[in-house]
């Protein structure tokens, strides 16, 4: 006789056996690959198409639901999604993901992944996102940070035991849900807080934090200065070498009385802060972990930036601290792009752009192309990418980029990628490869667009540029002229342009696939290869020399 239950536990054994399939897909995790170290999401480099949605979009279900399709249509492959503690723990040790679950499911439908941002102690330097039964206790259970006049500021201090344990749980019962629940991955990374830094003074002046600042600077400190020496950021090495580098004492008596060395002293504790939670938080899942900067820019002092952050002239102090973080990234909304670029370049392990001013313009492409390319950038995310519409440069960069990205990962992997950037102020690159000279330019230095004649409509242009060997260049992007010529002046050899092809798609081998060859009014009669102002594309230029 037939078992009526056997359909029952047939689909019962099916459930079973797709839950260890599914249980099985490999954590994401950072990986060296030659000269860069990757993403690996399901066993391969990853690169981060990504947006931030707006804070207070992630707090509603609903709110999202229409926006997930929105990022997607625009290339968007990676969403970068403030979660809050006060979503998580409305009640003191009584926790609800519900918010986290809605959005994994939704990125789980579009094969998309998520950034998590854990707005915990601090958010934009404020404590707005800890929970109610927090605020109602600031200043008793819960220390405040405190001015050099004494008063209270909605900064949770970075000195108090229980300030930070509150934080940690709580960190720890989102890690041990991920883990647990989201068996598909969808979760690649998680940033710990939100733009960390002190404001309206270098450093906290609560009771906790002066009897600090007056204690000995920890040993692990002096050891660091004489470890790394002169190759620590000059500001703190310096301060030190002025101050005759003491082995011990106080912060005042090894780096000096000012500012710097406030917030150096903030920058360490709030480093150790923070290190508290991720080193919880990665032993229940080892996932990778960052922290984001708000910039030290525009001429201002700590305090009137967000003083103490994860920013460079602080990275010795922040990967001192707090060596559990994979790396420290900048958000940007400064001019002076390749400027920060370089700066994280010089002293992270990798570069990330976790958030950047959105704008529709080219900029935001030309952006990410240019960290990808000269920086190796494993990813790149505008702000407000909620918004995003069809007509945004990242709708166009993104498809190339992803189109791109599986010849990019093996030429990135041995130094033969570049990033171009240009803009009203910086008009020309030369790059060297081999005895090929590249001269690089912005496409309106050409005078042939109407936009040449008004410099004030100068936008920022970039490309990727991928050396393929044997005199041979793959060109993404947009807005850039490029013309050849021999790297030794006096041989007398000329550099011509065997062909231009035009790339529309890459073969499931990674072959290259064309479409138009861009000959005659393309590529000037043979004078240079061109993507033009406004236009992204992809071009294969092939060299000889006669």
């Amino acid at each position: 006789m037939k078992n009526p239950y056997f359909p029952l536990f047939a689909a019962f054994a099916a459930l079973v056996l797709l839950a260890g399939c599914v249980a099985s897909e490999p954590f994401p995790r950072l990986e060296k690959r030659g000269a860069s170290l990757e993403l690996m999401v399901d066993d391969a480099p990853y690169l981060i198409l990504g947006g931030e949605v707006w804070n207070s979009a992630s707090s509603s279900l609903d709110y999202m639901a229409p926006r997930w399709d929105a990022m997607q249509a625009v290339g968007i492959n990676t969403v970068l999604l403030p979660l809050a503690w006060e979503s998580i723990e409305p009640q003191e040790g009584v926790f609800d993901f519900t918010l986290l679950d809605g959005a994994i499911l939704e990125a789980r439908k579009r094969d998309m992944r998520i950034v998590l941002l854990w707005f915990g102690s601090w958010k934009n330097s404020m404590s707005c996102y800890a929970p109610c039964w927090v605020k109602e206790s600031f200043g008793e259970r819960f220390e405040l940070a405190r001015t050099a006049e004494g008063r209270p500021l909605e900064i949770m201090s970075a000195f108090s035991e229980t300030n930070c344990e509150a934080d940690r749980r709580a960190f720890v019962a989102l890690m041990s849900h991920l883990k647990n629940e989201d068996l598909t991955r969808r979760v690649v990374m998680v940033q710990v807080e939100n733009e960390i830094g002190m404001l309206q003074s270098a450093r906290d002046y609560s009771e906790a934090a002066n009897a600090a600042y007056r204690a000995d600077v920890p040993r692990e400190v002096v050891d660091l200065l004489l470890t790394k020496g002169a190759a620590c950021h000059p500001r703190l090495y310096n301060a030190w070498q002025r101050m005759g580098a003491p082995m011990q004492g106080s912060w005042e008596v090894l780096f000096g009385a000012g500012i710097d060395t406030e917030e150096f002293f903030q920058a360490y504790h709030y480093a150790k802060y923070v290190e508290r939670i991720a080193s919880a938080g990665r032993e229940v899942y080892p996932l990778p972990l960052y922290a984001n900067a708000a910039l030290n820019s525009r001429g201002r002092t700590a305090g009137a930036y967000p003083s103490a952050g994860p920013l460079p002239h602080l990275s010795d102090l922040w990967h001192l601290a707090a060596p559990t973080l994979d790396f420290l990234s900048p958000d940007i909304y400064d001019p002076l792009y390749p400027d920060w670029l370089a700066q994280y370049a010089a002293c992270e392990p990798l570069l990330f752009i976790p958030e950047i001013q959105y704008e529709p313009s080219p900029t935001n492409g030309a952006r990410a192309m240019y960290a990808v390319g000269e920086h190796r950038a494993i990813g790149f995310s505008p702000y407000a990418a909620d918004d995003a519409t069809p007509d945004s440069s990242i709708a166009s960069a993104y498809p190339l980029l992803q189109m791109i990205w599986p010849l990019l990962q093996e030429a990135r992997s041995e130094e033969r990628t570049y990033g171009l950037w240009f803009d009203r102020d910086n008009r020309e690159r030369i790059l060297r490869v081999g005895d090929i000279e590249l001269v690089c330019r912005h496409d309106l230095t050409l005078g042939w667009s109407p936009e040449a004649r008004d410099e004030s409509l100068w936008s920022e242009t970039g490309a990727v540029v991928v050396d393929l060997g044997d005199g041979e260049f793959l060109v993404a992007g947009t807005g850039v002229v490029i013309t050849l010529r021999s790297a030794d002046a006096t041989d007398g050899r000329t550099i011509g342009i065997a062909a231009i092809d035009e790339v529309v798609d890459l073969t499931p081998e990674g072959s290259l696939r064309y479409g138009r060859r861009l000959n005659g009014d393309e590529d000037h009669q043979g004078r240079h290869l061109r993507i033009p102002f406004g236009e992204y594309g992809a071009q294969h230029l092939r060299t000889y020399s006669y």
